[in-house]
């Protein structure tokens, strides 16, 4: 953390580029003390003030942590961390691109570098105002009347979506007010570095219509294809899960307690797993068969077989 917070304390933002997030997703945790990166992500999100203790060094303070964060997963990979990741809304903070494949084409017209240069001049030429006490800090872009009545409605829109959520997918939209807010800044911004308009001084309703458009009618649909398999009722979600841990770990009969103790995110809690063995049992995935009691007494774990057809799959 301390080598993107150190850089960061001078910077009015950061992007990080990463060919292939899976494994920096999973590098979060690999710590052997327990500790975690993902906290420190969670923050440079929201822009706010943060913190880093590093042991042996000063601390660094940064006013305003943000970090943009690019970079492509295989569909597989994506779906095995849904799959097994918690639900602490980090994933929910990326716009997942899940396209239809694009036709073969050779391209019939050339970028404008020219053009690329000159907005990109324009947005670096940016800086931000200094306060009383001499520090920067972001100027306010406040909204234009009617531009809020229609974030209002979009926002009841939004609830009625959450309506018909669960799990990943409803953390997903639960962002995407606060995503159409700064979309709709990006979109004026990129209005005035394209040299068409003037610096945006507010927003306006232009910008988060199109913002609101863009999210309903193309992010929404991206996220719903990439948390397919996150997705649906609260049993279906602990079968995808159960059936993703019995053929990880090759189990061709297990018993509840087994399950239990491995501690497998979102099957940690009898609560979780019950509904899962329902879905799969009535799904012909695995059978409940008797299970002796023990010799020192107790009552017996549930004991259930596996269907053998679900190793074959995957072979």
């Amino acid at each position: 953390m301390g080598r993107y917070a150190a850089p960061h304390a001078a910077l009015a933002g950061t992007l990080l580029a990463r060919d292939e997030l899976a494994g920096w997703l999973q590098g979060m945790t690999r710590y052997s003390g327990g500790g975690s990166d993902r906290p420190f992500w969670l923050e440079a999100y929201g822009g706010r003030s943060y913190s880093v203790e590093r042991m042996g060094w000063d601390p660094v303070y940064v006013d305003l942590l943000t970090v943009g964060v690019l970079g492509g997963i295989q569909p597989d990979r994506l779906r095995s961390l849904l799959m097994k990741s918690d639900d602490d809304s980090l994933l929910a903070r990326f716009l997942p691109v899940w396209p239809n494949p694009a036709p073969i084409k050779r391209p019939s017209v050339l970028h404008d570098e020219a053009f690329i240069d000159a907005a990109l001049g324009r947005l670096l030429s940016l800086d931000m105002p200094t306060d009383e006490e001499g520090h920067k800090r972001p100027w306010i872009v406040p909204f234009a009347e009617d531009a809020r009545d229609l974030l209002d409605a979009f926002r009841q829109q939004v609830r009625d979506w959450e309506g018909g959520a669960e799990g990943l997918l409803l953390s997903f939209i639960g962002k995407l007010p606060g995503l159409s807010v700064r979309l709709s800044l990006v979109l004026g911004m990129m209005d005035w570095a394209s040299g068409d308009a003037e610096e945006p001084r507010e927003i306006t309703i232009a910008h988060f219509g199109a913002a609101a458009h863009l999210v309903e009618s193309y992010l929404l649909p991206m996220a719903r294809r990439a948390y397919a398999e996150a997705a649906g009722a609260k049993g279906e979600r602990a079968a995808r899960r159960l059936v993703a841990l019995i053929r990880e770990a090759g189990l061709t009969r297990f018993t509840t307690r087994v399950v239990l103790r491995m501690e497998w995110t979102g099957l940690a809690r009898s609560d979780d797993l019950n509904p899962a063995l329902v879905v799969l049992e009535e799904a012909d995935i695995i059978r409940a068969v008797e299970n002796p009691a023990p010799a020192q007494g107790g009552r017996p774990s549930r004991l259930y077989i596996v269907n053998p057809a679900v190793h074959r799959r995957q072979e």
